[in-house]
């Protein structure tokens, strides 16, 4: 027999109204799957220890929100794609992630038990990752106003104090790395849609990529990482041009993108440089220490198509793209949303 929140079936606007029924909520999915030493549902602020004084620290804070359809897709969901997508935010900055803040908006409808696999998802990533959900909320919102769910986090985490990495440390001859394929998540969630006639096994890249940036953090000549997330491998080209005034000079054929992305990509007119990424990483750094830092990204599970894929130009005013016939083509900045949202 279904007992407590489990016995509604599906969330009703009583979920959220502060009584019995959200103390339910709360208290059997949330912070039954959550729970941990500094989650208190009892008190309205996290108390935070943290693994040593901050002498020689600094702590990182960022903050992110989530929204996909749909709600589950291969290789993730929105739950544990709002813990990866966090934590590469800080692992990116040169930071070790530790707290989380979690705040659920949940539409009116949705069925108890997929909240409770998506919960249970964001649990399993949190521990996968060494980070703790200490604090949050829950909203519930009227039937057609939620898209199911939707997710919005803050994280904190600490890095040496003596690290710096940022656009400004970017010079020309520095040279371009990415950890991987480009365009995996946003292929496979386009897919998992069915809404263009179109089926495939393509798994999504979310995953954390502290394995990763942790590899590359022991190189002195590393200048920059981050995420290609919203906007893909060719957003975070144009930050970096917008910041630097320097331009990027790309191999079409050194970037590594899956024959499903590109038959995709192909059939539906998409270019996958601008395609979400959420386990991946771009990485500029010295040119003297890019064949090492390669090597040390291929030797980890993650990491083992990684690429050289082109380098800081200051010749160039604009991103431009080598094709293999020995064309060239500038790449434009993303003006209008590629697809429908998918992160």
């Amino acid at each position: 027999m279904k007992k407590g929140i489990h016995r509604a079936g599906h969330i009703t606007l009583a979920h959220g109204n502060g009584g019995r029924h959200m103390r339910a909520l709360i208290t059997e999915i949330f912070a039954h799957h959550l729970g941990n030493a500094a989650l208190d549902t009892q008190c309205d602020a996290a108390t935070l220890t943290f693994p040593q004084p901050l002498a020689e620290e600094q702590l990182l804070f960022t903050t992110d929100g989530f929204t996909v359809d749909p709600l589950e897709f291969p290789g993730g969901d929105i739950g544990s794609l709002a813990i990866h997508g966090t934590v590469n935010d800080l692992a990116v900055s040169g930071a070790i992630p530790l707290y989380f803040s979690l705040n659920a908006f949940i539409e009116e409808g949705l069925a108890i038990a997929q909240l409770e696999r998506i919960v249970i998802s964001m649990a399993r990533a949190a521990a996968a990752c060494g980070v703790k959900v200490v604090t949050g909320d829950t909203k519930v919102v009227r039937r057609g106003e939620g898209s199911g769910l939707y997710l919005a986090t803050s994280a904190i985490g600490i890095k040496r104090s003596s690290l710096t990495l940022a656009m400004s440390q970017i010079k020309s001859g520095d040279v371009i790395i990415i950890s991987g394929s480009i365009g995996d998540h946003g292929t496979a969630v386009m897919l998992a849609r069915e809404a263009f006639g179109l089926q495939g096994a393509l798994q999504s890249d979310a995953t954390s990529v502290q394995p990763l940036t942790d590899a590359l953090l022991k190189f002195s000549g590393l200048r920059f990482m981050r995420d290609p997330t919203r906007g893909g491998l060719a957003t975070v080209l144009h930050e970096i041009h917008h910041a630097t005034s320097l331009g990027a000079h790309l191999k079409q054929d050194a970037i590594p993108v899956r024959d499903e992305v590109a038959s995709v990509c192909e059939i539906l007119g998409y270019d996958p440089l601008y395609l979400a990424c959420e386990g991946r990483v771009v990485a500029v750094i010295d040119k003297h220490q890019a064949s090492a830092a390669l090597d040390a990204l291929r030797a980890l599970p993650d990491g083992r198509n990684a690429a050289i894929i082109g380098e800081i130009a200051s010749a160039l005013p604009y991103v431009m793209l080598e094709t293999p016939l020995g064309g060239q083509r500038i790449i434009e900045e993303l003006e209008d949303e590629p697809l429908p949202r998918i992160c």
